[in-house]
Order: C-alpha cells, then structure tokens, then sequence
C-alpha cells in the first residue's frame, strides 16, 4: 500500500515538474501556487491541468485568480464554452463533465457573495413591498404585502385568501408569517396583530415586530430574469419526460430560469401538483425541462398564472445549456429560431395563443383546463 501510494506521489510530482520545466525556472513559484489553489478548490490534477491550459488560451495575467475571482473565472468558462460550440474535442462527455464541474464552482462562488450568504436578523429589516404568506391556526394560508416598515410596527395589507376573509376580524389574532427573500432564502416568525387601519385608502393590518427571525431553506440555485417564449405540456406518460415535441404545445412565457425549476406565466387558472414539461429555446437549441408545479399564483385582473416548478433532475447536457443561461456564458446572437418556426406552425393550425380563441383549439389544453 505505501509503495502505490509513493507511486503516485512520483508521478504527480512530475506532472507538475513537466509544467514547470515548460514555463521556465522563473515561473516555478507562480505555476505552484496555480496547482496548489487548484486543489483546495477541489480539483483533480488532470482538472488543473486542463484549467491551466485555458488560463493561458485567455491570456490571465494571473491565472491562479481564476480560483477566486468570479470574471476571470468567466473568461476561462466562455473559452471553454465557445471551443465546445464550434465543435472540438471538448465536446464530448469528459468536456461536458469538466464544464458541470466548473458550472458548480462557479455557483459555489456566486452563493458566496455577502448579499446572498448573509441573511437578515429581524423583522425591521425587511423590504417594503415584500410578498408575505399569513398562516391562522384553523382558518388557513392568506396572502398579504408589507406596505409599510418602521421602528414601531409593520403595516401590511388586509390579508386575503381562496376563501373569504373579509369578515375575519383581525385584531388580537396571533399568526405566522412567512416570505421568501429574494437572492436569499425563506423566512418565518410569528406576531400578532395590534390593529385594523386604512393606509393609503388601502385596508391594512399593524402587526408587532419580533427580533426572532427564523431562517428556513436557503436557495440552492441561482436564477436568472426572463421574459422568454416557450411552450407547456401536460406530462401525460413519465416515459416522454424528455422527448422534443415537434407541435406546439400551451404558449407561455418563462419569466425566470436555474438548474433546479423555473417560474412560467400562462393564461386563466392553474393548480398546484401538475406534472408538466417546459420547452424552451437556449442558443437556437430546443431545451426541455420536466417538473412538478409547486405552487400557483393567479392574478385576476389579469386572467394569468404564475407557475413555480420544481424541475426533476436534469441530462448534464441541458443543465450545462441551462448555467450557460444563468451565466451569461451562451452566445448573444440567439434569435429563438426554433420557437418563431413553431410559432409560425401554431397560427396555422389555429392553436390558442396567449389566450386569444382560434380555430383548431381541439388536442391542445385550454388555459382554463390546466389544473
């Protein structure tokens, strides 16, 4: 056992003697360093070696920032990425599996940053204009917003749930309230109301501050804004969970995006629980994401739902297509040419699109049949 492992201590040794040896005896110090970040940063040696290949092909001035600093890190990414795309070697499962990898340090890097890692303490702290979920033992789940937050209390609005509350009468009752901080993760405490008021010629709630913040599940993954044309199905046999569809499905919009779900817009009312499948363009390639619905927010005044989805694990092929996206790591000449194709399909056959009532409306899910 010592033997193997002396073994193999020779001949790491001497791939990072054959590195130096190739930079000249004044860059020794500088490449060592380079390996030695490299391995606290969890990478294998033939990892390193290929981080130190597209360190030199971007030229860093100093590659070892790679391994700390999220833009040069990026630059190394987008070579790795465009190589890929223009159809090389790295291409292949081992260029995708090196790409996951640096997908991953890039997210540990990103989830590192203050306004992510640190969270908040207290009540005061909370933004105005923060969407609240309003638990009442016995009575149910409510929906409100924080309208106004002082030193003295917080103001919310008068909270409103499936079933009427508005005869509730709110003062003295003890709830739960719980939100989800953006780039942060969820938050619960329990208060009670002080008080029934009108704010702003709103009916609204005076609830009492606490200083016991307890912070729940912290967000793994980061997401990225969108406003992207896309289709939805309803996920009738698990076994085509990832098969490409070729006709076009329920028009949405995907409003944001990560490796582990995303939010959709649609038209009319949708419930919680579905099992759907999500088929975007990413980079002019068609990318399908399968998941379960787990929550939905209608909006009436505008007869559309908000669809949160949890996606089931993801082909690391499609979860690098999607980190490229999160990233910023993909192209910027995308023109969604698969999605005006079908588009231009669906006029034609008269699908429903945004809610608008065409003629072959038959083997497609209307907006009101969802759920």
């Amino acid at each position: 056992m010592l033997f193997v492992i002396l073994v193999i201590i020779i001949i790491a040794a001497g791939a990072v003697l054959l590195v130096f040896s190739n930079n000249g005896k004044g860059k020794s110090k500088f490449w060592l360093q380079f390996y030695a970040k490299g391995k606290d940063s969890g990478f294998s040696l033939k990892e390193i070696e290929l981080l130190r290949r597209l360190a030199i092909k971007s030229s860093l001035e100093d590659p070892a920032s790679l391994f700390w600093s999220q833009n040069q890190l990026d630059v190394c990414i987008r070579s790795l990425v465009r190589s890929m795309h223009l159809g090389s070697s790295d291409s292949d499962q081992g260029g995708q599996d090196f790409l996951s990898k640096l997908y991953d340090f890039r997210k540990k890097i990103e989830m590192n940053k203050p306004r992510i890692k640190n969270g908040i303490s207290n009540s005061r702290q909370i933004n105005e204009g923060q969407p609240l979920r309003i638990l009442v033992s016995g009575l149910g789940v409510f929906k409100s917003q924080i309208l106004r937050n002082n030193s003295q209390n917080i103001t919310i609005s008068r909270p409103v749930a499936n079933k009427s509350g508005d005869a509730l009468s709110w003062t003295g009752v003890k709830i739960s309230v719980y939100f989800w901080r953006e780039d942060d993760a969820g938050y619960v405490f329990d208060t009670a109301v002080n008080d029934e008021v009108f704010y702003k010629g709103m009916s609204s709630l005076k609830i009492a501050h606490t200083d016991s913040l307890f912070r729940t599940q912290k967000r793994k993954s980061i997401r990225v804004k969108l406003h992207k044309s896309a289709f939805l199905y309803l996920l009738a046999k698990e076994e085509e969970a990832g098969k490409i569809e070729i006709n076009p499905g329920l028009k949405c919009f995907l409003e944001d995006l990560s490796d582990s779900g995303c939010a959709i817009t649609i038209g009319g009312k949708a419930g919680q629980g579905l099992r759907i499948k999500v088929q975007f363009a990413l980079n002019n390639i068609p990318v399908v994401m399968t998941g379960t619905v787990r929550s939905a927010e209608f909006r009436e005044d505008q007869n559309r739902s908000l669809l949160h989805v949890e996606a089931d694990p993801l082909p690391i092929e499609v979860r690098n297509q999607i980190l490229g996206e999160v990233f910023g790591m993909l192209p910027e000449d995308e023109e969604d040419l698969p999605f005006r194709v079908l588009d231009e399909e669906a006029e034609k056959e008269g699908i429903e699109i945004n809610g608008e009532n065409t003629e072959n409306t038959e083997n497609t899910p209307q907006p009101e049949e969802i759920g």
